[in-house]
């Protein structure tokens, strides 16, 4: 169901688990709205994913995603021929007595052999909500490939001819900002940068998220993890996924509020780094015994 407004997204949203500032909202509205793509950049752990997901969520349309990494290309994103069951076609035609040889080629570019990748199936399914997750990954080729689909929502298949949505999918596209994306794509899409949320937004967000977890526990966890953003040493700090993972570890372990035996011991649910672990257990200590 459409929203009327973004603040009438922002409490759809926020009934999935995902709450998000007034600036969020109005982009992903707007985005909404307008039929355009979303562009979202930010650190590692701030949610960029999770509202593609929310939005999936909230508005009841399937969620296709495409994980991006270095050296995909079309043919991943688009579609494949499934060759085994082409194989067994033709064996099954000359099991039968044989056809003609043209005929018999014809019938192996069938819609039933067809294997659909993300970007088609999304365009088959929409409406639907296509994450192109960390299109950073990828290169300037496939880029050019994503801009091409996302000016006109159709793709081409030479043996079936073109596909097209009859509703453009909702597209949601992420960027931790390895490298710069073109500016052709960016001038496609509207722009977000989503920040770490602040104190009181991430207790709101534990207490949404995690509500297992006990006021006192939650609120501990968020300000030492705000504390440890403020630091220029670690390699990557917190996101919110692991503000979240860190507390439910301390959670399971039994602790209702933050001591400084069962931080040390959940660090891994907290840094994924072998210097950060030595350095936050450092801070932690300076923190948890002030």
């Amino acid at each position: 169901m459409e929203s009327a407004s973004a603040h009438a997204l922002a409490e759809q949203l926020g009934e999935t688990g995902y709450l998000c500032d007034d600036s969020l909202a109005t982009v992903a509205f707007l985005a909404l709205r307008m039929e355009r793509p979303l562009l979202l950049e930010g650190e590692p752990g701030t949610g960029k994913t999770a509202l593609a997901e929310a939005i999936a969520e909230s508005l009841g349309l399937p969620l296709v995603r495409l994980q991006c990494y270095e050296g995909i290309d079309a043919t991943q994103a688009l579609y494949d021929w499934d060759f085994p069951r082409q194989i067994l076609h033709l064996r099954a035609l000359e099991a039968a007595g044989g056809a003609d040889v043209e005929e018999a080629e014809k019938s192996l570019y069938d819609e039933r052999f067809l294997l659909a990748r993300p970007v088609l199936a999304a365009l088959q399914q929409s409406p639907a909500v296509l994450l192109v997750d960390e299109v950073d990954r990828a290169d300037d080729e496939f880029e050019a490939f994503l801009l091409e689909v996302l000016s006109t929502y159709q793709v081409s298949i030479p043996e079936l001819g073109t596909v097209k949505a009859a509703t453009p999918p909702i597209v949601v596209l992420t960027s931790n900002r390895t490298r710069e994306l073109h500016d052709a794509l960016k001038r496609r899409c509207l722009y977000h940068w989503i920040d770490h949320p602040g104190l009181e937004r991430e207790v709101e967000i534990l207490r949404s998220r995690a509500p297992e977890v006990p006021e006192l526990l939650a609120r501990q966890v968020a300000t030492v993890v705000q504390q440890l953003r403020d630091r220029h040493d670690l390699e990557k700090p917190p996101g919110v996924a692991e503000t979240l993972d860190w507390a439910r570890a301390l959670h399971h372990l039994g602790s209702s509020e933050l001591d400084l035996a069962s931080a040390a011991r959940t660090l891994g649910a907290l840094v994924k780094y072998r210097e950060d672990t030595e350095r936050v257990r450092q801070a932690l200590d300076q923190m948890l015994r002030a």
